[in-house]
């Protein structure tokens, strides 16, 4: 399993974008590789040390807890290490 996290805060348009980019980018992978991406979001507004970590850079996109974006998405820079991830998964 590859975990994105998505870290934002409610009202963020630049989140707002970055989640609709994960969302895109998950759904047009093959299926055998979206079905092994779990996506879960965490809030700055809810997590004091999410806030005291990221609170000037978000969004920020994890990628198995390690930073992967922040600011802007790119979705063809999120599908190749959503691929190069399930890559490494595969072979260990």
């Amino acid at each position: 399993m590859t975990t994105l996290t998505l870290i934002g805060k409610p009202g963020c348009h630049l989140c707002d974008v970055a989640e609709q980019i994960v969302e895109t980018v998950v759904a047009d992978l093959p299926v055998r590789v979206a079905d092994r991406v779990d996506i879960e979001q965490a809030s700055i507004a809810e997590d004091a040390e999410l806030y005291a970590q990221w609170w000037e850079k978000i969004p920020v996109v994890l990628i198995d807890g390690v930073l992967h974006a922040h600011w802007r998405v790119s979705a063809d820079r999120l599908r190749a290490a959503l691929l190069a991830a399930d890559k490494e998964g595969a072979s260990s």
